[in-house]
């Protein structure tokens, strides 16, 4: 009977408990049929700091070098350096982390050659396919080449380190102060070389790469989790903090009093950034639930701001589309252009540094110009009937003079001074919120409102 993989293999990566869901046996067959479906001469790969990461990247290497593919191993990455090293080399790339979901945990992030993104339709229902049908008990093994490719070690820190540094200029900032939490995640391994040189006092916090997490979750969307930081900012009287997840490619930013800083407030300040450095021109990628402040921000500084649905294959597909030069998301995923349309939260970071660092204010005055309104932040519900409870909510709102209603994802409601989405969970019988308004009063009013509607 063939092996059931539709609990691991997710909409745009390879996700599950190791060994109970899956291991290095499968992680072989999935090298192979990498290998078949991008018809690749060599490919690169790089893994997390996860006990069961370098077993499963090896096993991988492995089924891709029988079917006579080169394998370039970076060994410890962050995801966004195995990016960079796919874009840099020109050669599809196989990441082994299970981002911030706990330890027992591991995934492969696949991308083509140029860091493009592999999801279901660009790929991964394919390898899956071929995955299930050589675990058949009746199929054949995939079959091997003539003669087997290579594998190699490579270290690519430094350049991808040297890479970033030269898309932003920090080389006239002032002196700042900067704690950093990496979560025993990837960011210890990266940040030091990254901020290596620059006028900056490090304050570092669980660089140890440990992937049980012994600290706290590296999953900074969880508030639970920024609160070592927070304290340790205020303590340390530092200008900001930086949060990274645990394969280090999202940044969540903290202000000098110890305040998180929406990443909707960090996308209009880096849109704003990477406009500038195009003479004031280019298109901004944003999904649906970032704050009204970003297209504002973009369109006062001559951009051109472009709304998508809610996820990275999404953001990637309509980057390299519309050929924009930065993409970013509510969930603190930064896409660059000049990062082959790839999320890095580490160049976002040092955005982040240089405007700071390029004047004498606080960084909480300096984003106060990019964070306008007040969010509700998202708030999920479980429902019985997704689309009974959208139908409810369309119908309370349909026709009302002053409304717009729009079904670009899950269902969102526009008026004057407030809006808000309804999303369905792709994997869950949740539905996800996310209100703002111009105030509070009228914030908790609709976020109330919706919320009697989705939960009645």
């Amino acid at each position: 009977m063939a092996a059931d993989l539709s609990q691991i293999v997710k909409a745009y990566d390879v996700r599950g408990v190791v060994p109970d869901q899956w291991d290095e046996t499968l992680a072989e067959l999935f090298g192979a049929a990498f290998a078949r479906v991008t018809g690749a001469r060599a490919i690169v790969t790089g893994h997390d700091m996860r006990p069961s990461s370098p077993g499963l990247s090896g096993a991988f290497a492995r089924g891709a070098a029988a079917h006579g593919v080169d394998v370039t191993e970076i060994g410890l990455c962050s995801t966004d350096q195995l990016y960079y090293a796919s874009g840099a080399l020109n050669l599809p790339g196989a990441m082994f982390t299970a981002s911030h979901n706990p330890a027992r945990y591991n995934g492969i992030k696949l991308c083509r050659a140029g860091a493009a993104p592999v999801g279901q339709d660009t790929g991964l229902a394919e390898i899956r396919e071929l995955v299930e049908r050589w675990t058949d008990s009746g199929a054949p093994e995939p079959s091997a080449a003539t003669t087997p490719g290579t594998v190699t070690r490579r270290d690519t820190l430094d350049d991808y380190a040297a890479h970033l540094r030269s898309l932003v200029d920090l080389t006239s900032i002032r002196p700042l102060k900067v704690v950093v939490d990496a979560g025993n995640g990837m960011g210890g391994h990266t940040v030091p070389t990254v901020l290596a040189g620059l006028p900056l006092t490090v304050v570092p916090m669980y660089f140890e790469l440990d992937g049980t997490f012994p600290n706290h979750e590296a999953n900074p969307l969880d508030p639970a989790n920024l609160v070592d930081l927070r304290k340790r900012v205020r303590e340390e009287d530092a200008d900001l903090g930086l949060a990274f997840d645990g394969d280090a490619d999202r940044c969540f930013v903290v202000d000098e009093r110890g305040e998180p800083v929406s990443p909707s407030a960090i996308t209009a300040l880096v849109a704003s950034r990477e406009l500038a450095r195009n003479g004031g021109k280019g298109t901004i990628i944003h999904n649906l639930i970032t704050s009204w402040s970003v297209p504002e921000v973009v369109r006062e500084n001559g951009g051109t701001p472009e709304r998508t649905r809610v996820g990275h294959s999404f953001i990637k597909a309509e980057m390299a589309r519309t050929g924009a030069i930065f993409g970013g998301e509510h969930s603190a995923h930064y896409y660059f252009r000049d990062f082959w349309n790839a999320d890095t939260g580490m160049l976002a970071a040092l955005h982040v540094l240089a405007a700071l660092g390029g004047q004498q204010g606080t960084l909480s005055a300096l984003v106060a110009q990019y964070d306008r309104y007040v969010g509700s932040g998202e708030i999920n519900s479980t429902v019985d009937d997704q689309t009974a409870r959208l139908a409810t909510i369309r119908a309370a709102f349909e026709g009302r003079e002053g409304i717009t209603l729009d079904d670009l994802d899950g269902l969102t409601v526009t008026a004057a001074d407030w809006w808000f989405n309804v999303r369905p969970s792709n994997t869950e019988p949740l539905l996800r919120l996310n209100a703002e308004a111009r105030d509070e009063a009228t914030l908790t009013t609709i976020r109330d409102q919706a919320l009697h509607l989705i939960r009645s």
